[in-house]
């Protein structure tokens, strides 16, 4: 049990430097969207997001330690799976967007702002989101932390819904700027 439990914080490290890299990644490609003249969108729900990532963080780690939540091989195959699955979605978003690809809602006006239809955006709309969504549901159950997989998995959808809702006025709004140039 604590050979697993310590396999369990090894994965939320790595997932946690993953993280790191990425908003690394992210600040690099807004500061070329803003050279393109680019500019951010709703900047005040940015936060929520950070908070919710950082306590899904902290609340795996609580659930699993303090809890002394079993590991449950079947659980943790099938969580282990979704979990890739996300992997593959986020991976692939952040890879078809390239320099586009931002933890921020950011658009960029003229033909190179418009959204992308290529990759895995020809077939689903929000594929980084959908990952996202699939990891956080995913990454407590591989040690049984339901409670997290749970309130984390609402709590982010809700918080998606909001932020697709407003990214798509963006993008729209976007649209509209380049069509009366």
């Amino acid at each position: 049990m604590v050979v697993t439990r310590l396999l369990f914080l090894g994965f939320v490290a790595g997932l946690g430097v993953q993280r790191l890299f990425e908003l690394r990644l992210s600040r690099r490609n807004e500061k070329m969207m803003r050279q393109h003249g680019g500019r951010e969108h709703t900047p005040e729900t940015y936060h929520w997001i950070v908070t919710l990532h950082a306590a899904w963080f902290a609340a795996m780690l609580l659930e699993v330690f303090a809890g002394r939540r079993k590991f449950r091989p079947r659980l943790a195959a099938l969580a282990l799976s979704l979990f890739a699955a996300g992997q593959v979605l986020r991976l692939t978003a952040i890879r078809t967007l390239g320099w586009r690809w931002s933890t921020r809602v950011m658009t960029v006006p003229g033909p190179e702002g418009a959204p992308v239809q290529r990759g895995i955006y020809r077939y689903m709309r929000h594929p980084n989101y959908l990952g996202v969504e699939l990891e956080i549901l995913a990454a407590p159950l591989l040690h049984s932390a339901y409670l997290t997989s749970a309130v984390f998995g609402i709590t982010n959808a809700l918080l998606l819904r909001d932020r697709i809702r407003r990214e798509e006025q963006a993008l729209d709004a976007c649209g509209r700027d380049n069509q009366a140039r």
